[in-house]
């Protein structure tokens, strides 16, 4: 399956501009600096920092958090205006891959550039860390891992092991850090992914493309949207007449009882069934394919996009 950003009539689609390398150890953004613990940037036991580089932010957004003041996270994806399945890697790219102890690709045909970028530019002693490998989502599955709530608890413990074998003396830094982030970052997220679950598990819902699937499964939700149609909209071509008729007769007779779609990829299709979803009173959420605004931190970023659906849900069957 192709990524769901690729060949798409889409305002994503756009043009890609330089990427700066990005320094930083916030707790809310790969992009900004400091820190959030107090102690000087880049101090680890050896004096030096893990440099790391992540294709896309989201992915770089955990990895910052995770590694605090001891790592440098470079995500290459860091524009929602950019493709990060299409994307074409810069000099600059080139340089940071070349210097980085630790790199995070997505996988599972998603970000294929990142793979070339990988081999052009090798590192005497790096690690590299694959998410579709990781979670064994192999191409042509679902890459949209980032959504899946089990997989992105899978990547938090990868990445920490990871950190603690290329730098051991900062082992105990590593486990507090992942300590804090799964039990205060990522609360709210916990919270809203085990609230959903309970209180609306097996709602039937619509969306637009695969993309939503994962957090569905996560969710416990009952995706009714023929896959077929969900795989046409991410790749970017024609979804079928019986696929667009069958959902046409969803929305009619309210077999779903919210739609969701991702609105950095909003075809004629698509908006057709957002305008049909909201006359039959059938609530829309929306989510994104990478962190918006730009500067979000993963939990953020996702917590409004929860929020969005479970309000969505309360108002579709009655349920607080």
């Amino acid at each position: 399956m192709r990524s769901a950003i690729a060949r798409r009539p889409r305002a994503l689609a756009g043009g890609v501009t330089a990427v700066a390398v990005l320094v930083g150890a916030s707790a809310c953004s790969t992009a900004s600096s400091g820190t959030t613990d107090g102690s000087a940037r880049g101090k680890t036991a050896s004096g030096k920092a893990i440099q790391v580089v992540a294709a896309e932010n989201f992915w770089g957004s955990i990895a910052q958090q995770l590694g605090g003041s001891h790592v440098h996270v470079t995500s290459v994806i860091d524009n929602p205006a950019a493709d990060p399945h299409d994307y074409e890697p810069t000099a600059a790219d080139g340089r940071a891959v070349a210097t980085a102890r630790y790199t995070i690709v997505n996988g599972i045909g998603y970000d294929s550039w990142a793979d070339k970028l990988l081999s052009a530019n090798p590192g005497d002693d790096r690690t590299e860390l694959k998410i579709g490998d990781l979670v064994g989502v192999k191409p042509g599955g679902n890459p949209h891992r980032w959504y899946s709530p089990a997989d992105v608890h899978r990547v938090i413990e990868k990445i920490t092991a990871d950190y603690k074998k290329i730098a051991p003396a900062d082992a105990d830094y590593f486990d507090a850090r992942k300590k804090a982030f799964e039990t205060t970052a990522l609360a709210p997220y916990n919270r809203l992914v085990s609230g959903i679950e309970s209180a609306y598990g097996g709602t039937p819902v619509g969306a637009s493309e695969s993309i939503v699937v994962p957090l569905a499964q996560g969710l416990g939700l009952k995706m009714a949207t023929p896959e077929s149609f969900l795989d046409a909209i991410s790749e970017g071509t024609d979804p079928t007449a019986k696929d667009k008729t069958a959902i046409d007769q969803q929305i009619k007779n309210k077999k779903i009882k919210i739609y969701v779609y991702n609105s950095q990829n909003s075809t004629p299709d698509v908006r057709a069934q957002v305008k049909e979803a909201k006359t039959a009173g059938i609530p829309v959420a929306t989510v994104t394919e990478t962190l918006t605004p730009a500067g979000a931190s993963f939990q953020d970023w996702q917590v409004r996009q929860l929020k969005d659906i479970q309000k969505a849900l309360a108002e579709a069957t009655g349920k607080k």
